[in-house]
């Protein structure tokens, strides 16, 4: 499983055509000019195998120090900045090609966490940085009161990649902003006000979306968006009801299952509760419903396959529209389909995306139908920077990425083999409850021991997530207890990464549970 790789399949290489980095070393600039090697990792364990190659040099790191930064942060920057902070030692980043990041100290880290699902085709890909070195050269504002052919192209390229008759965008610089705009286009094209979400769901934080948003960390003791009801999130492993083949996953749950073929008790049972929410918790007609195709911050969180089909028939009956936030799971990152709804089979009112759109660049985009987009024209709308030249040149060139180097089928490849692997671990260790997703994105829940299915505390998920960072690799936390680590890497990683990372992971359990 944990084999020793010597190269790196040349992806690097060939994109690159830079000096390469020594296996597990960065190299490090003397105030002479002399250049001397050091370990990548200092708390890299000896019987780990060397962090695959990347033949990519960074530059020498000549900026402010730590010690400055972390000054500037607490005094200068929101206190929020500090709260979200990764790491009881953080990390300082300094630049980035692909799937990989470099310190300011030169050392290398593997990125399976994207900066937070969002770097899709890979730090500073060069077909992305050219597109948008060439639009530097152009313009780089004009608003959407002129015309500009950017934002033209790209938007009949993107709404190529939707199914009919999703075919009207409107591009924003977020998530949170594109499914506020959705909430608005729903109440006013059905003219009613209800939104059902699920409970654990993430759809932004503007103080609209907070409504929309099931989790507790993401709420402030304020009004938010009235009208927002969450129904019962069908988690077919840590909810009510689960089985052995509920999940469209190469993993399934250890739950036992005694479903006949083509039949789940579970569906059915959380369909009831669903049926119960608009019994009991909404108007007999409704505005929405927004449903992550798999969650996201709720940690990889999937439904029985055939929920979301009847979920959206119930809300259709009643007059809503529904609503599929794409914002982590779009762009071909669940591998088997470029839309995480398509995995689904059903074909959604709206769908909301971002992250992924512009690797890494500020953008969102809410896609829609005639009917539904006519709606939003019944006053103005004015956005400054949506749809912007430089986003849309650089979005535009994203997509044209995804299909020149074949992330999608790597994100399936790579994506399976990943989860297939982990279930080994899942299968050893006591405390890996669950392992689950699609594609390149992963969910990997922590338990105390998988008879009671409750949650690893924090300080041991902090602990594991600390030792993992120290050996060279990036994951990311969700769920709504911070019990799941998140796997959602840039989608050009390799099988050789997945080799590291799998050896990693393994290593930082077998040190929790020695200490344990």
């Amino acid at each position: 499983m944990f084999k020793v790789v010597h190269r790196l399949g040349g992806r690097c290489a060939v994109l690159s055509g830079q000096s390469c980095c020594s296996r597990g070393s960065a190299q490090l600039h003397l105030g002479s000019g002399a250049v001397c090697q050091k370990p990548a990792h200092k708390h890299r364990p000896a019987d780990l195998p060397e962090m695959p190659s990347c033949d990519f040099k960074p530059e020498e790191y000549k900026g402010m120090s730590k010690e400055r930064m972390m000054e500037i942060r607490r005094q200068n920057c929101n206190p929020m900045i500090m709260k979200v902070t990764y790491y009881k030692k953080p990390v300082f980043f300094h630049q980035g090609y692909m799937q990989w990041l470099w310190d300011v100290d030169g050392r290398r880290y593997l990125d399976l966490f994207a900066g937070v699902a969002t770097v899709s085709v890979g730090h500073c890909h060069p077909k992305v940085a050219a597109a948008l070195q060439r639009q530097l050269k152009r313009v780089w504002h004009t608003t959407n009161i002129y015309v500009n052919p950017t934002l033209h192209e790209y938007c009949e390229k993107l709404a190529s990649h939707l199914p009919d008759p999703l075919k009207v965008v409107y591009l924003t610089n977020s998530g949170s902003e594109a499914n506020d705009l959705a909430m608005l286009m729903a109440r006013l094209y059905t003219s009613n006000f209800d939104i059902i979400t699920f409970r654990g769901s993430y759809h932004g934080g503007t103080q609209q979306t907070m409504g929309l948003t099931s989790n507790s960390p993401y709420k402030y003791p304020i009004a938010t968006s009235s009208g927002c009801t969450n129904t019962m999130c069908p988690d077919v492993f840590r909810g009510l009801w689960g089985g052995s083949h509920c999940r469209d996953s190469p993993v399934q749950t250890t739950r036992q299952c005694g479903c006949a073929q083509g039949h789940c008790m579970a569906n059915d049972q959380y369909i009831g509760q669903l049926k119960e929410t608009f019994a009991t918790s909404v108007p007999s007609r409704i505005a929405g419903f927004f449903g992550e195709p798999i969650q996201g911050m709720g940690g990889a969180v999937q439904y029985p396959k055939n929920y979301l089909k009847e979920a959206y028939q119930l809300v259709r009956e009643r007059g809503g529209v529904c609503i599929a936030d794409e914002v982590q799971t779009g762009f071909g990152r669940t591998g088997s389909h470029f839309w995480g709804f398509q995995g689904h089979d059903v074909l959604p009112d709206m769908v909301t995306m971002a992250k992924g759109i512009g690797n890494g660049f500020p953008m969102g985009a809410v896609v829609t139908t005639q009917e539904i987009a006519a709606s939003f024209a019944q006053a103005f709308h004015f956005n400054t920077f949506g749809g912007g030249p430089l986003a849309c040149a650089v979005a535009s060139s994203v997509l044209d990425t995804i299909k020149e180097d074949g992330t999608q089928q790597n994100s399936h490849n790579v994506g399976t083999y990943l989860m297939t692997e982990l279930a080994k671990l899942r299968d050893t260790y006591e405390i890996i409850g669950d392992v689950r997703g699609k594609g390149l994105q992963i969910g990997v829940e922590m338990v105390t021991n998988k008879a009671s299915r409750d949650p690893l505390p924090p300080g041991a998920m902090n602990e594991i997530f600390e030792d993992i960072k120290d050996m060279g690799v990036l994951i990311g936390k969700g769920g709504v207890y911070g019990q799941a680590f998140r796997i959602q890497p840039p989608m050009c990683i390799t099988k050789e990464d997945v080799d590291f990372f799998l050896a990693v992971f393994n290593k930082a359990i077998q040190r929790y549970m020695d200490k344990k």
